[in-house]
């Protein structure tokens, strides 16, 4: 690290530490402070080993941990019928616990300032930061009036955190639109969603596909996959040849 960049990363410090004697942080998913013993910054010392970290052996289509037994053929029951458009998913925690607070103040409390803990998890987790790293990130786009509402879109400043953490080339290009302004699909099954999603997304104007770059879509949780694969196939039909897709959480 060079002296500009050590000293920029100890003024941060100090701001945090700042930050923190003056406002104290609270933990999102118990109430209790955060301490300087906790590695994030809005989930408590011991509320933080209750985020599960996601690794290897896990489902190439979704990113659900496999458990248990390990050995030979592995269905998914998390995706099963998804019929991919994308190559490989993966996810950095299950959708549980102190991560699911993060993502609902994230998208329903004008949390920004979770970002940085999100970010923190995905890049200090293997799985999921090296194969994001390097990757041109495309974030999930909302729909404009959605967009008005909440004032901004949660994909795309994920992944605008999570290319300033990682680095390498990591980018962010906002390559899709959303056409449709479709019914909230919270509480629709799989066959549902997917009818929901058709033609909801386009290429956004002037986009030009790079066949040769490795794209990736990026959003906070996969439920049943309908949302990141109709993205996909917008994609994959204006050229782009390599498609993955990652989610902060999964469930």
């Amino acid at each position: 690290m060079s002296k500009a960049g050590g000293a920029a990363g100890g003024w941060r410090g100090l701001g945090r530490a700042l930050r923190d004697v003056f406002f104290p942080p609270s933990c999102l998913h118990c109430g209790g402070l955060v301490t300087e013993a906790s590695p994030l910054r809005h989930v408590c010392a011991a509320c933080e080993p209750l985020i599960l970290r996601v690794e290897a052996p896990a489902c190439p289509c979704c990113g659900h941990p496999y458990f248990g037994e390990t050995a030979g053929e592995q269905l998914c029951v998390h995706c099963e019928g998804l019929a991919p458009a994308f190559h490989e998913g993966r996810t950095a925690v299950l959708f549980r616990g102190p991560a699911r607070a993060l993502v609902h103040t994230l998208k329903y409390r004008q949390g920004l300032f979770v970002l940085e803990d999100m970010a923190e998890l995905i890049a200090t987790n293997a799985h999921a930061a090296d194969f994001l790293r390097g990757a041109a990130l495309v974030p999930v786009p909302l729909h404009p009036r959605k967009e008005r509402e909440r004032g901004y879109n949660q994909s795309r400043e994920l992944a605008a955190a999570v290319a300033a953490r990682l680095g390498a080339g990591t980018r962010v290009l906002e390559l899709l639109r959303r056409e449709a302004d479709t019914r909230t699909q919270t509480n629709l099954d799989r066959d549902q969603r997917r009818a929901n999603l058709k033609n909801a997304f386009a290429l956004a104007p002037g986009v030009v596909i790079t066949t040769d770059f490795r794209y990736v879509l990026l959003d906070d949780v996969f439920t049943t996959g309908s949302t990141l694969n109709a993205c996909a196939a917008v994609l994959r039909r204006a050229g782009a040849l390599n498609v993955d897709v990652c989610t902060f959480g999964h469930g």
